[in-house]
């Protein structure tokens, strides 16, 4: 046992980088469910209180994961993108109950009655009888420009016979954060990328942050994408990612740094301290609609832990895996990332998560 321990305090020794404490808690389990890496930080709203990296960039490498790498979120994304929209509608571009008939006027008449009637509180919070998905690759060659592409992805939605009727079920649906991004390129004059730049990178310091595959194609300077298998993918790079139409639903990648900065005012936002946008706004974002559970970007639950309400997300580009938790009452999030797909890195991450908020609630 002495020998093992020796052994995992060397190896941790040469990967790690960021807070030992974090490390310690993820070196276990990054071995146990066979990852290449796994990262974390816990915060307040007063900032970071630790964060670590364990593992390789690439498995089969020795390239270590640093505390500065950056990690694709997937669905994660679908916070942020709540929050633009919520931007345009504090600007007096939107409202929360505007149509896609009123949005797009000139495309009503070819709508159905339901789908002319989709309003944007029913989009974000998956309430708008839209199927899942569309042939994303499909889409991305329909034109060169991404607000093109997003405008025939909401042509091809109207063509499709809606799943059920708008504000009645939750039916989770990358499309219909994929037409909110259609919607803050008309509301807002720009690229969903450009906004997302605009309103919540730059405001926030959040450097780091981009859209797509990690790394330079060939060379392992980031993170390495892997099977839900373990493999690592033949290749690397922007292209290794979902197709960038569907960005609004799912494609920004950042630090785990820089994550945080965003994470930290949302927790700040429920505590009337959020630097993006109104005390009131960040209420509705976090406020689920419907009877449901799930609100803008979040799904929203109760866990003794949290003493009460818990803001909880994961994502996944089928390669990466990343997942956060906000307890606003306790005044704590955590989050934790991986460079894999799969159950495996959704259980790993999920059980970082957990540690950590057992390490956090010690007496």
């Amino acid at each position: 046992m002495r020998i093992a321990s020796l052994a995992l305090a060397a190896f941790v020794g040469l990967t790690q980088s960021g807070d030992s404490t974090i490390v310690n808690v993820l070196e276990p389990i990054r071995q146990s469910h066979h990852l290449p890496a796994v990262g974390a930080a816990v915060m307040t709203s007063r900032g970071v209180v630790m964060s670590g990296v364990t593992g390789v960039r690439k498995t089969g490498s020795d390239v270590a994961a640093t505390i500065d790498d950056q990690w694709h979120l997937g669905s994660d994304t679908k916070a942020m993108t709540a929050v633009i929209i919520a931007t345009l509608i504090e600007r007096g571009k939107l409202t929360w109950e505007e149509t896609l008939g009123e949005i797009f006027p000139e495309l009503a008449s070819t709508f159905s009655a339901d789908f002319r009637a989709i309003t944007i509180t029913q989009l974000l919070s998956h309430h708008a009888g839209l199927t899942s998905d569309l042939d994303w690759r499909e889409l991305s060659r329909s034109s060169t420009s991404l607000t093109e592409q997003r405008l025939n992805a909401l042509k091809k939605a109207a063509s499709i016979k809606l799943n059920s009727t708008p504000g009645t079920k939750f039916e989770y649906s990358n499309l219909g954060y994929t037409l909110a991004g259609a919607i803050a390129e008309r509301a807002g004059g720009q690229p969903w990328e450009t906004l997302m730049r605009a309103i919540v990178f730059k405001p926030l310091g959040m450097a780091s942050c981009g859209f797509g595959g990690l790394g330079t194609l060939g060379k392992i300077d980031q993170p390495w994408p892997h099977e839900a298998n373990g493999k690592p993918r033949p290749s690397n790079g922007p292209e290794v990612d979902n197709p960038e139409v569907m960005g609004p639903a799912g494609t920004v990648h950042c630090s785990i740094g820089d994550w945080s900065k965003f994470i930290i005012d949302q927790l700040r936002g429920e505590r009337g301290e959020g630097a993006l946008l109104k005390p009131e706004t960040y209420k509705a974002l976090h406020t689920p609609r419907f009877g449901g559970i799930y609100a803008f970007g979040w799904g929203v639950g109760s866990q003794p832990w949290a003493d009460g309400v818990v803001f909880q997300h994961n994502g996944s580009n089928a390669l990466n895996f990343a997942v956060v938790s906000i307890a606003p009452l306790r005044d704590f999030a955590v989050l934790a990332v991986t460079n894999q797909g799969g159950n495996e890195a959704g259980k790993a991450t999920n059980e970082a998560v957990s540690e950590l908020i057992k390490l956090h609630n010690k007496p």
